[in-house]
């Protein structure tokens, strides 16, 4: 009777024993099975953000980088000289006796004047003319747009002798920088004396006085 009470005291206890095992196997199972399920691997999400950030700059046009703005430094003329067969020149007589207003008129793309135009005064008969001086003023320089205008100022003695004078009748002009003239009709009456009537017919720049 004893010893049958040790062997089921015994059976008892391995039993048991068992059980504690196999129910640890089975924790332990159960934990390995749940991992993937409620973890996942810290490369997994770095690698997706970092995707996330790669589709973002395809999406967006990959280079980040900014574009010079539309039209910068487009769509300005580069102004230069005014030419001859681009301006409208005219002369029309000053308020005060004894000037002369010359005016170019810009018919082309913009461009800028800047300094003495050359006049020459022709006679209505007889060789040569009177070729005008420059006077001392500054010379401004004067951009034109398209169908703009600015002047210069010609001076010449006015005929306060009893004598016929000599009448002037065309001017010749080059505008400032070029060597192409223009014909100018005109009407002007200049003294004749025994002292040069040359040195008394002078030229502003263009751009200067009242315009």
């Amino acid at each position: 009777m004893r010893a049958q009470k040790i062997t089921l005291a015994t059976l008892a206890l391995v039993t048991g024993l068992t059980l504690t095992a196999c129910q640890g196997d089975d924790t332990a199972a159960s934990a390995n099975n749940a991992a993937p399920a409620t973890s996942s691997p810290a490369g997994d999400d770095g690698g997706a953000g970092q995707k996330t950030g790669e589709e973002t700059a395809a999406t967006t046009g990959g280079d980040t980088a900014s574009e010079e703005p539309e039209g910068s430094g487009g769509g300005q003329i580069n102004t230069g000289p005014c030419k001859t067969a681009n301006l409208d020149i005219s002369g029309a007589h000053g308020m005060g006796e004894g000037t002369l207003h010359i005016a170019f008129k810009n018919t082309g793309d913009a461009c800028y004047l800047k300094g003495f135009p050359g006049v020459d005064l022709k006679a209505d008969s007889g060789p040569g003319g009177i070729n005008a001086n420059r006077s001392d003023l500054a010379t401004p320089s004067v951009v034109l747009k398209t169908g703009e205008s600015t002047r210069a100022t010609l001076h010449y003695p006015a005929n306060h002798s009893d004598g016929s004078g000599v009448d002037i009748t065309l001017l010749e002009i080059t505008p400032p920088e070029e060597t192409h003239s223009k014909t100018v009709p005109t009407k002007i009456n200049v003294p004749v004396s025994d002292h040069s009537t040359s040195d008394e017919v002078i030229i502003d720049p263009v751009g200067t006085g009242k315009q």
